[in-house]
């Protein structure tokens, strides 16, 4: 997968250090779409209308789609094509580059784990070509044959490019360190058994 750089090698660097000082300046989309200051309670589960991708919910839906069907095609689609890519997450740490996505989803939808989530308890804010989404994922996984919860804090940040939104960062992470302990050994533990 090769790399194309969005408007010069500034604009990452640029991105994250508007991301760390956007709290001061930045305001939900709209009193509808956001609920205000209130985090949205209804989830976005990927089951939603993808018509209109240059919509920041229908984005985030296109991700969710990908990930809870294990379209790799889909999750592909959603990242942006950049080496300024970066992933910070409980089952691969930190990665960067245009191929991470897909190179840590595979191994996500290969293992038997089976893992679903939806995102909700979130706000979407916008500063010009970016917005950013913060929240929570919730969903469930396989150790075995038995289900377990998941309950992750997310964060996505999205760039428009060419009319559309790119996934440009995501964090993850899990506040309880057994959920994060037992997430992580039954993914790497069933991507050992494949590789």
């Amino acid at each position: 997968m090769s790399a194309i750089p969005y408007k010069g090698t500034l604009l990452t660097p640029a991105i994250f250090g508007l991301a760390a000082n956007l709290a001061l300046f930045s305001t939900p989309l709209s009193a509808a779409e956001s609920g205000g200051q209130k985090p949205v309670q209804d989830p976005i589960t990927g089951d939603e209308d993808l018509g209109d991708l240059s919509q920041p919910q229908q984005a985030l839906a296109q991700f969710y789609r990908g990930f809870n069907t294990r379209d790799l095609k889909m999750i592909d689609e959603n990242f942006a094509r950049s080496d300024e890519v970066a992933i910070d997450n409980p089952l691969g740490g930190i990665r960067r580059g245009a191929d991470q996505p897909h190179v840590m989803y595979e191994g996500v939808f290969k293992s038997p784990a089976d893992v679903h989530v939806v995102f909700w308890d979130y706000t979407i804010h916008r500063a010009g070509d970016v917005f950013w989404a913060v929240g929570r994922e919730r969903g469930t996984y396989r150790e075995g044959d038995v289900v377990k919860d998941l309950n992750i804090r997310t964060t996505r940040i999205y760039q428009l490019v060419d009319g559309r939104w790119r996934q440009m960062h995501h964090h993850g992470s899990i506040e309880d360190s057994k959920l994060l302990g037992d997430y992580q050994s039954a993914i790497r533990s069933a991507a050992a058994k494949i590789h």
